[in-house]
């Protein structure tokens, strides 16, 4: 019996230095991690757009504090903080636009890139104002491009920023599934045009997961953040069509920004 306690007692007392040692891990590599600076790189989806609350100074790239790089730095106040995340970039903006920042001392990089190339908002166009058989088309080409172009532009991106941050942790994230199937839409697009722009949000998070493993680069899996909370769930964390403020568009809601991107970065970072 007393040998019972004393097992016991033993496996209770390595439990608990395990889970002291683990969580000092956690907080050292929290710590190193604010202790450099971040720099948010990407398209609008970084950027913030359909968040609202932007800033003025901003211009076009309509960048908000609502976004989840701005609520990130916020919360981790790291050593300095590079939001040049810009509405409407591709992966040549990134290349030549965004890159100053990055230096040694940056710990964090976040990106969002390749919605843009892909032809995202011409896809959205057509299928919101033409028939199923054009959206479907256009988002067939769409997918053609990501298969066979798009992997050696993000293979460009990625390459640059390891080589002007050589020691940061990189995350790179993904896109949100648009649309619930069979949800609570009783107007809007057809569900065949919906399940063709779903498998065109598979295909390209998928491209870009396996380019950013590629690269040793993290990965966060938006669409898997937004589920259930997709266009036609009835709590939606996306804009439909916005027609007074069209920009925002098939964007993130603040809510969007703060529930589902933001969290996935916390768990990368």
């Amino acid at each position: 019996m007393k040998l019972r306690r004393t097992a016991t007692y033993v496996t209770s007392l390595l439990a608990a230095v395990t889970l002291a040692l683990t969580g000092a891990s956690a907080a050292a590599a929290a710590d190193a991690q604010a202790a450099g600076g971040y720099v948010a790189l990407g398209d609008s989806y970084s950027s913030g757009v359909g968040a609202g609350s932007y800033d003025s100074g901003s211009g076009d790239c309509r960048r908000t504090p609502k976004a989840y790089p701005a609520l990130w730095a916020a919360a981790n106040s790291p050593a300095s903080f590079d939001f040049v995340a810009c509405s409407g970039a591709v992966t040549s903006d990134v290349l030549n636009k965004q890159m100053g920042p990055l230096n040694s001392s940056t710990s964090l990089v976040s990106l969002t890139i390749g919605g843009n190339d892909a032809g995202f908002a011409d896809v959205m166009t057509t299928c919101v104002l033409q028939s199923e058989a054009n959206c479907i088309a256009r988002v067939n080409t769409a997918k053609a491009f990501v298969e066979s172009t798009l992997p050696g532009r993000l293979d460009s991106v990625y390459s640059q920023v390891r080589a002007k941050a050589p020691s940061a942790n990189v995350v790179v994230l993904g896109y949100p599934r648009f649309y619930k199937l069979n949800g609570t839409c009783v107007a809007g697009l057809t569900e065949g045009e919906r399940t063709a722009i779903n498998g065109a949000a598979d295909l390209l998070n998928s491209v870009i997961s396996k380019r950013a493993a590629d690269h040793g680069y993290a990965y966060g899996d938006i669409a898997a953040a937004f589920t259930g909370h997709e266009i036609c769930s009835g709590d939606s964390w996306l804009h439909s069509v916005k027609w007074t403020g069209i920009n925002d568009s098939y964007h993130p809601t603040a809510a969007g920004q703060s529930g589902g991107y933001l969290p996935v970065l916390n768990s990368k970072a």
